[in-house]
């Protein structure tokens, strides 16, 4: 058991420490000082990527294999809302994620985390992918619950760490002197990320 939950934490934090939307979210708003809202927004990862880790235990694969509109209605929900995001930091030009307004209020960080992570399906195909590469053929309910345990604490401790990391003195005035920049390529990126997935979802509704 104990090998198994130290092959799938490697798996993990590599997964978790390669630049995507939530890395993104997450630095940008502690970058733009608002370190309270990027915690909320780690701590709405965190219950996303809980939920998957829940259901990839539970066999969502099985159920996106059976029925594979609901994984391309999913994805195609993902880009677009991470197309959303983008736009509002192309237009903020600086300023915040959801407007022009210099807050970005606990619920609605919570709620940007938890939506850039729970409309993103490859989230649910790799926590499946990992579980089924590491568990044994007939995991018990205590390796099982273990898993997903270790999973929301390594969401939680890496993006609140990402939170503070990018929220210091130092890493907020490098922002706020080049936040027009540091948006715009933000957004990018974002949005990047978002045409990637309704391109594959465009590819796998032709096929």
């Amino acid at each position: 058991m104990f090998s198994t939950l130290i092959t799938v934490f490697f798996l993990h934090l590599a997964a978790m420490m390669t630049p995507g939307a939530n890395v993104l979210l997450i630095s940008q708003l502690a970058a733009s000082d608002r370190s309270r809202s990027a915690g909320f927004a780690a701590l709405g990862v965190t219950v996303g990527a809980g939920i998957w880790a829940s259901c990839a235990v539970l066999g969502i694969n099985a159920i996106f294999q059976a029925f594979p509109w609901l994984r391309l209605a999913l994805q195609i929900t993902g880009g677009l809302y991470l197309l959303y995001v983008a736009s509002r930091l192309w237009r903020s030009g600086g300023v915040a994620l959801n407007g022009n307004a210099p807050h970005v209020s606990s619920v609605a960080a919570f709620r940007l985390g938890f939506l850039t992570n729970i409309t993103n399906p490859k989230s649910a195909l790799f926590f499946g992918s990992v579980f089924a590469a590491s568990f044994p053929a007939t995991p018990g309910p205590l390796l099982q619950v273990a898993a997903v345990a270790m999973i929301v604490m390594n969401a939680l401790l890496w993006h609140s760490l990402l939170a503070y990391f990018f929220s210091r003195r130092r890493i907020r005035a490098a922002y706020s002197r080049a936040s027009r920049i540091s948006n715009r390529i933000a957004a990018v990126a974002v949005g990047a990320l978002g045409l990637s997935l309704l391109v594959v979802s465009l590819r796998e509704a032709r096929s």
